[in-house]
């Protein structure tokens, strides 16, 4: 793991009066990533009580004191998107409820993410509508991982720390010998993400696919900008939702001589047909994500390999709890 998760972690078991004051609890949406945040810092994860009624109506009951916590709420707004970002509203207001001294969402998938502009007339800004929910819920900050779009920091009116899975990715990537290697952007909206991927992996060359998308989920590759042949292509983007951007982006890859194809994204959204895609054979060499979002064992196939981001995010809530840099994680 990188050297950021040692840099204030060492002395993390010297702040027990500290830490008695800090309050893990986890939502429904992925319950594992939370267990080992929870293991990282070594506090448990929170007893609490979330449950349906008959109606479909959510319950929450916060089992143990908070007053005067510290309280952080990881809560992925993943696929049932509504019911767990209603969950968290819900969470989130228990916990300003039960007097918390300062309450955090953890939110290392921001649902909504891609409506963070209008593109049409009569259209909603959803990720700001999502944003205001938060907020007038009783959230004091967030912390968000890989938002779609940097701006939607600025759509909360509260303290928003975002922070990034590629260092993990990256970490995977340079431990093994890839060759001659090309970091390629999907689109020409991703080029920065790329470009930033692009630097923490030694100053390796860029690439770009130029595509035109003709609807939602809906998406055309047309060519390469630049020289892919005989490399080994890293497709790396925010997410994957159907897999048609990046399978159609491997496809041309293909065709243009690039001799491996790895795909990389940080949320692994995996709407159908997306498995299907992404296990055809010949086309990726590794689809390489992160437990952001739960993955079961039935949408799992050969060419995946899933990396934790628990450490990088537990490490995250620790510097909020003390009052330290989140930001000098990534120098």
């Amino acid at each position: 793991m990188s050297s950021f998760l040692t840099s204030e972690r060492a002395g993390h078991e010297q702040h027990h009066a500290e830490a008695r004051r800090l309050r893990l609890f986890s939502g429904t949406a992925n319950p594992a990533l939370s267990r080992e945040i929870a293991a990282y810092l070594g506090v448990p994860d929170g007893p609490r009580v979330c449950k349906r009624f008959a109606d479909g109506e959510l319950y929450v009951q916060i089992q143990e004191s908070i007053r005067g916590c510290d309280v952080f709420l990881i809560q992925p707004t993943c696929a049932p998107v509504n019911d767990n970002l209603m969950e968290l509203l819900i969470m989130v207001d228990a916990c300003r409820r039960a007097s918390a001294r300062q309450i955090t969402a953890v939110v290392p998938y921001y649902g909504y993410a891609r409506a963070d502009r209008k593109t049409a007339g009569r259209e909603s800004i959803t990720a700001k509508l999502t944003a205001n929910l938060l907020v007038n819920s009783g959230v004091d900050r967030v912390l968000a991982m890989d938002l779609h779009s940097a701006q939607i920091q600025g759509y909360f009116d509260i303290p928003c720390d975002h922070i990034y899975g590629s260092p993990v990715l990256v970490d995977d990537l340079c431990s093994r010998d890839l060759g001659d290697l090309v970091v390629v952007s999907p689109d020409v909206g991703g080029v920065a993400r790329a470009r930033a991927f692009a630097k923490q992996m030694n100053g390796a060359p860029l690439a770009i696919i130029d595509k035109r998308r003709s609807g939602h989920n809906v998406a055309e590759s047309l060519t390469v900008i630049g020289e892919v042949a005989g490399r080994t292509a890293v497709l790396i983007d925010d997410m994957i939702d159907t897999g048609g951007t990046i399978c159609q982006g491997a496809r041309l890859l293909r065709q243009e001589g690039a001799a491996r194809v790895i795909a990389c994204a940080s949320h692994a959204v995996f709407s159908p047909p997306a498995m299907e895609r992404l296990s055809e054979p010949g086309l990726f060499e590794q689809v390489l994500v992160t437990n952001s979002v739960p993955l079961p064992e039935e949408r799992r196939f050969p060419q995946l390999k899933v990396l934790s981001v628990a450490k990088m995010l537990g490490e995250a809530i620790w510097r909020i709890h003390e009052e330290s840099s989140v930001s000098s994680m990534f120098r």
